[in-house]
């Protein structure tokens, strides 16, 4: 049991009732747990493959039959990939916290969570993170939680488009979690959150405010996301659905016409055909058809990463700068912006609703 957590003894609160001998209990809380994709604690091939082993062998992201994959995935792409990955990570690697930049990201959005929830709902509410791969884990994070007397808690994956190898495996995580307790905390899990209007305006004020810092207007916005099979799409998954919806929202929300904005797809491996354009092969297309000056954001992550810092920025600016290019601009992702965190608790208060009151 955690040892800072305020009890209800004997006599007093839920236990007014009890007989002297009840053994106390911790004072009913709600809590909100913000849930990222993951990160490897450090970048040395050790520390690589065990969050990649874990990473890939979620059936919601690779989900063909164990020993198809499994024997390829030690043998072969275990003994390479930790190496290569673990250079992409060095190059990003926030070396004061000793941290990758999602971790470093994370917490920071967490703690202007908390400040704004506890301005709120005081002292009964409780806000952590945790991670699906690697740590801070989910299950460590949820039983903190209930040992803190959180018996209901509101579960926010950070992602804006719902994606079975995203949302999805977040929420099994946290199912796995109350599987193994003996009394479970009522749960809620967000939905996607895509076409919330404060998300929108967020994600246009980023736009604006990049372009507004320009000495040139770009000719062309990307709006990169991350990608995924086409098969999932045709299996029912609304992710590539809801990515093309999230970039007509901010076009519309800018005022931008169709012609200077387009969406893309990342972070394609394996054999299969994936939804497209690929983003690496379009921005190269869009150097060749005359576009000197382009603008790429990822609205599908709520927080910089492996993917945008280094496969943005590195791989995917070259490949425009190598084609002909000559201005390519990187607009972050909303991290811990305030009218992020504005919009994300916009979105946690209407899941609270009913479960407290105001302060």
């Amino acid at each position: 049991m955690t040892t800072d957590v305020a009890m209800d003894q004997p006599g007093e609160g839920r236990l007014a009732h009890a007989p002297s001998d009840h053994p106390p209990i911790p004072r009913a809380k709600v809590g909100v747990v913000l849930a990222n994709l993951g990160t490897p604690d450090n970048t040395d091939y050790w520390s690589m493959r065990r969050y990649l082993n874990e990473f890939l062998s979620d059936k919601r992201v690779v989900d063909y039959a164990n020993w198809k994959w499994q024997p390829l995935l030690q043998l072969i792409i275990l003994t390479k990939r930790p190496f290569s990955s673990g250079q992409a990570y060095k190059s990003i690697w926030n070396t004061e916290k000793d941290e990758s930049p999602l971790l470093t990201i994370t917490r920071a959005q967490t703690e202007k969570m908390t400040e704004r929830l506890k301005a709120l709902y005081g002292d009964d509410v409780e806000v952590d993170f945790c991670m699906r791969y690697g740590n801070p884990s989910t299950e460590s994070v949820l039983t903190r939680m209930k040992e803190k007397g959180c018996e209901r808690i509101v579960f926010f994956p950070l992602y804006p488009q719902y994606g079975s190898p995203t949302t999805a495996t977040a929420n099994d995580q946290a199912f796995r979690t109350l599987m193994k307790m003996k009394w479970q905390p009522y749960i809620r899990t967000v939905p996607a959150y895509y076409e919330h209007p404060a998300y929108t305006q967020a994600l246009a004020n980023s736009v604006q405010e990049a372009y507004d810092s320009l000495e040139g207007r770009p000719s062309k916005l990307v709006a990169s996301y991350h990608g995924v099979p086409e098969r999932y799409l045709l299996e029912g998954d609304p992710y590539h659905c809801q990515c093309q919806k999230t970039t007509r929202l901010l076009r519309e929300k800018l005022g931008f016409s169709k012609e200077e904005v387009d969406t893309a797809f990342q972070s394609q491996f394996g054999p299969e055909k994936w939804v497209g354009p690929q983003t690496v092969n379009h921005v190269a297309e869009l150097a060749k058809q005359g576009h000197k000056h382009i603008a790429v954001m990822s609205p599908a992550f709520s927080s910089d990463c492996v993917e945008t810092l280094e496969e943005i920025q590195e791989e995917i600016h070259d490949s425009f700068m190598e084609a002909g290019g000559e201005t390519f601009t990187y607009i972050p992702c909303l991290n811990d912006r305030d009218d992020h965190i504005d919009a994300l608790l916009q979105v946690v208060n209407n899941e609270l609703s009913g479960w407290l009151p105001r302060s």
